[in-house]
């Protein structure tokens, strides 16, 4: 029995490496044009050879060319994540344009007399101007204000240590929603909450600094920027956020997502608050929400 098997693997490796004679005759004079020898081993592992090297041809255009993204189920997170940066960067630049389209329609309409003053508060204007005009002042009107300013100098009661300079400070609104919460320091609601649509863009306030980005139990996705002459801003309750620590940002740039996260979130919301050098500030006072 054993010889029989081992006559039989030594004929089967006999078949597999046996040459056969392959020729090519010319048919008129029945010449012998051209002619080799192959085994069927021999053309198996030419056929892998082959083989492997057309799979690996394709796989390395796949890899390498636009081809990939027209595979299905292809299209991986960072396309998918890159999509959704240019869209928001698309909403931006409208909410620019229309801003820029405002500004320059009232300013037509004032250059014209066609708007009346009125009407100009009535504007939802998303920043505040710096204005160093100033109001001329009577003789009996200075003399007052010199006299009043002499006798309340040294009063302790009219002082404002806390007050907070805005002078060329252009705060834009984070967010288009209604407020359902207002600043109440004494309960500790240090900012206001704006509801609006959920995944709706949050915008930065001013330029400045990402100094913070993370996930906070009751708060949710907190990202916080610190901007120039010692201000700083919070959003919380994040559905997604878009920017890391260190990043720069500009006024009115997409910084994350509106959501319900946290565990102090009622539902779909901004939490806002603005703080200047370690001391929270009414965000109503600076912001036309």
């Amino acid at each position: 029995m054993v010889q029989k098997k081992r006559k039989h693997q030594k004929s089967f490796w006999h078949r597999i490496r046996f040459k056969y004679k392959l020729s090519f005759f010319n048919e008129a004079t029945l010449e012998e044009v051209w002619s080799f020898r192959l085994s069927q081993l021999s053309a198996f592992v030419v056929l892998a050879v082959f083989a492997f090297f057309l799979i690996a041809i394709t796989s390395f255009i796949i890899i390498k060319t636009p081809i990939r993204n027209y595979l299905p189920g292809y299209l991986d997170v960072e396309v998918r994540k890159e999509i959704v940066q240019n869209a928001l960067k698309a909403d931006s630049l409208e909410r620019m344009l229309a801003v820029q389209k405002l500004y320059l329609d009232n300013v037509a309409g004032i250059l014209t007399g066609t708007l009346p003053l009125d009407s100009i508060r009535t504007i939802d204007s998303l920043a505040h101007a710096d204005a160093n005009y100033e109001i001329p002042r009577g003789k009996a009107e200075s003399e007052f204000v010199k006299k009043f300013e002499e006798e309340e100098k040294y009063n302790l009661s009219v002082l404002t240590p806390n007050s907070v300079p805005t002078e060329g400070a252009f705060f834009y609104k984070p967010v288009s929603g209604v407020i359902s919460s207002h600043y109440e320091a004494e309960k500790r609601h240090y900012g206001v909450d704006l509801v609006a649509a959920e995944r709706e863009s949050v915008l930065a306030t001013m330029d400045g600094t990402v100094i913070f980005t993370g996930f906070d139990v009751n708060y949710g996705n907190v990202i916080q920027i610190q901007h120039r002459n010692g201000f700083l801003s919070i959003y919380k309750h994040n559905e997604l956020l878009l920017k890391d620590a260190g990043d720069r940002v500009v006024a009115g740039e997409a910084i994350a997502l509106v959501g319900n996260t946290g565990k102090l979130s009622t539902g779909p919301h901004l939490h806002f608050e603005l703080w200047y050098k370690g001391s929270p500030v009414n965000p109503e006072e600076y912001i036309s929400f």
